[in-house]
């Protein structure tokens, strides 16, 4: 029997590697990765430091990304895994992209989409959460302890 390697788990990790980019480069330590048929085809971590830009979100790095290399602006048959809640705007973004399945990490209590409600995302798509949770909230935790240093 094969089993499959490539599942939530193991994007999941890929995400965590982008979030850990984004920690090194002193931005808020969140990772994305958009999968299309096992093969990811776009990847992003925050860059709104970098950038001077509030847009410049991990997800929303990965939708602009995903979209060019498929050449469509909707993420048909695409999975995003990132590594903590979006955002409203990259909710709205995602809810655009007409994405089929996100995959979050962790929760963010504050300002994640679900303090909004499910309705900001588009009703066919699948979300879930929970995979890694514990090291990507690890992860956010201990940037936030080093900014408050």
């Amino acid at each position: 029997m094969l089993i499959n390697p490539y599942n939530d788990e193991y994007f999941m990790r890929q995400a965590l590697q982008e979030a850990k980019i984004a920690f090194e480069k002193n931005e808020v330590p969140v990772g994305a990765v958009i999968v299309c048929k096992n093969q990811i085809i776009a990847r992003g971590h925050n860059l709104t430091e970098t950038f001077t830009d509030v847009t410049a979100h991990a997800e929303i790095q990965a939708i602009t990304a995903a979209a060019q290399y498929l050449g469509a602006k909707y993420l048909k048959e695409c999975t995003l895994y990132v590594t903590v809640e979006p955002c409203c705007m990259c909710a709205g973004a995602l809810f655009w992209s007409q994405i089929d399945k996100i995959v979050f990490g962790t929760r963010d209590e504050k300002r994640g989409a679900s303090t909004i409600g499910k309705s900001l995302y588009h009703p066919s798509t699948l979300v879930l959460n929970g995979v890694f949770e514990k090291e990507c909230a690890e992860l956010m935790k201990i940037f936030f302890a080093k900014k408050r240093k």
